[in-house]
């Protein structure tokens, strides 16, 4: 039998990688990273002000130098077998497309518009319009809201879309309809790019824009009226249909094969947020959660949908069937900062040393600081008057979105050092997490067993410790530390007609697990009194001081 190879490829917030898989073993035979230029020097980003926005430039030429790199080592054998290729990316990042479903911003009048960009995941510049959507939709006959968790994000599809329509009158009259960029990139190496007509991700319209086959799709069209008048008539120029990533988008373009140097034959699968891949590249099961860390998180619960039934959870992200594997309902909930934490605190300590000692002396530093921190806050010991933290620094995703919350730090004193405060910072992302644990249990979902993928999780013994002992809970590390394009990679085999699901996929190409962090009974003690004190911090930043309970009176 002829071997046949795929490409996963994994678009992070700052680069995009490729990774050329065997597809009968799940051998890499190449792999290259390509960073964004563009959002490297901070263009069209305003972070004070939660503005993050990304050019379709910098995808595009991603595209193109990831995959050839990925390939550039391999024969021509290898190249003219590639029979798949799948994509994931961050989510929810939609743009604005004209009818042929070009993002605004390749337009020479938008090229140097944000808002003519893909809003990408983190941005929160519309949590105005959030708050609208969630004021509505609970005053509605039908709460569009239901899936997903009963709360609708500033992270997500349509309050992007209207905040947008609402700033930029060019771009509202411009703008025929809006394309996340999980569907956008798939549907570019297909040459069909046409709004109305290109295969919509399951994944991202279920868990991002409220489509459900309950609602016969998006949310109607008297709804969206009623948000804003700006609104009228897009939901027809959107979708109706979706489909789950082990289905094909269709054949890759003449033009793009001869592009990347393979063939034309290549099918080209439905694209997916790198979460929901990375999971099946963690080799997610039933009840198990699989946590997605890097800059921020995404947590994945899969399980049978015959057993959930009509449980909705309350405050997560959503749950969509087939979102993450066909057949089984997928569960989403994160945090909106895991690695961003850690690497603000970098900046912090850097800023002085780039201004007073330069730009030399400062990136010596920055390649040594967080290990040495980890190292130095591995050795302190664990006890009850440590500081606290929260984990809120760009909003809390879940359980319960809520963007406008920020960061806190309690129980600093005249001995608390950078070691300290980097230790508590660790243990704020482990209480986030066990907050988001605590929420499925009490919802009535259980979990089995906790899997991590991501840069922090495979670098990161102290963190991946931390969160143990907080969660009283193994942590099975996955070994590959590509996991969301392996994902990917498994997902183009199955579109591709290689195996019949992504079961049989997974137990092919997975590479299983390299590491198992288990709980320190001395520490799982104390880090429970701690964990206390972290959600009565949550409780003060949330909602300030509440009044005490007056004896004799309820």
């Amino acid at each position: 039998m002829e071997t046949k190879y795929v490409i996963g490829v994994d678009y992070g917030t700052d680069s995009v990688r490729a990774l050329v898989l065997n597809a009968q073993t799940g051998a890499e035979v190449g792999t290259a990273v390509y960073e964004y230029p563009r959002w490297k020097q901070g263009l069209y980003c305003d972070a004070p002000h939660s503005q993050f926005r990304q050019h379709p430039l910098d995808y595009l030429e991603g595209l193109e130098f990831s995959i050839k790199g990925a390939l550039a080592n391999t024969t021509d054998e290898v190249r003219q077998n590639v029979v798949g290729i799948s994509v994931d990316t961050t989510g929810s990042t939609p743009g604005p497309v004209d009818e042929n479903g070009t993002p605004l911003s390749l337009l020479p009048e938008f090229a140097e518009n944000p808002n003519g960009m893909f809003i990408l995941w983190k941005d929160h510049t519309a949590n105005k319009e959030a708050q609208e959507i969630n004021d509505l939709a609970h005053s509605w006959d039908l709460d569009f809201t239901k899936y997903v968790g009963g709360i609708y994000s500033s992270e997500w599809f349509w309050a992007k879309i209207l905040r947008t329509l609402r700033v930029d009158e060019k771009v509202r009259e411009k703008a025929f309809s809006w394309v996340e960029h999980c569907d956008w990139v798939s549907a570019v190496l297909t040459g069909n790019t046409n709004p109305l007509t290109l295969k919509r991700s399951r994944c991202a319209a279920g868990h991002k824009a409220l489509w459900h086959e309950d609602f016969d799709g998006l949310p109607s069209e008297e709804f969206l009226t009623q948000l804003d008048p700006l609104l009228t008539g897009i939901r027809g120029r959107l979708f109706h249909d979706t489909y789950t990533s082990d289905e094909a988008m269709g054949k890759i373009s003449k033009e793009w094969a001869e592009k990347l140097g393979i063939s034309d034959e290549a099918i080209i699968g439905v694209g997916a947020f790198d979460a929901h891949m990375g999971a099946v590249g963690g080799t997610i099961e039933a009840y198990s959660l699989c946590k997605v860390i890097g800059t921020s998180t995404c947590d994945m619960l899969v399980a049978p949908t015959e057993e959930i039934g009509n449980l909705l959870v309350r405050g997560i992200c959503g749950q969509v069937d087939g979102s993450v594997i066909p057949g089984m309902l997928g569960m989403e909930a994160g945090m909106s900062a895991y690695g961003d934490i850690y690497a603000w605190l970098q900046r912090l300590v850097l800023q002085p040393v780039r201004e007073l000692l330069g730009e030399e002396a400062a990136e010596t530093l920055r390649k040594q600081l967080i290990p040495h921190l980890s190292e130095k806050a591995a050795q302190l010991p664990v006890t009850e008057n440590d500081a606290v933290a929260i984990d809120w620094f760009n909003g809390r995703r879940t359980p319960d979105a809520n963007h406008t919350l920020k960061g806190a730090i309690m129980g600093l004193n005249l001995g608390s050092d950078t070691a300290r405060v980097f230790k508590a910072l660790v243990e704020a992302t482990a209480y986030g997490s066990k907050n988001i644990v605590d929420r499925f249990v009490q919802e009535g979902v259980p979990i089995k067993q906790v899997i991590a993928i991501g840069g922090v999780a495979r670098k990161s013994a102290f963190a991946m410790q931390t969160l143990a002992n907080v969660l009283d809970m193994p942590i099975k590390i996955a070994k590959s530390d590509q996991a969301c394009a392996l994902g990917a990679a498994m997902f183009a085999s199955v579109a591709a007609g290689l195996y019949a699901n992504v079961s049989e996929a997974q137990e092919a190409m997975s590479s299983g697990f390299d590491a198992i962090y288990e709980p320190q009974p001395d520490k799982v003690e104390v880090y429970k009194v701690l964990y206390q004190k972290f959600l009565d911090l949550g409780q003060f930043v949330e909602f300030g001081p509440q009044e005490p309970a007056i004896l004799g009176h309820s």
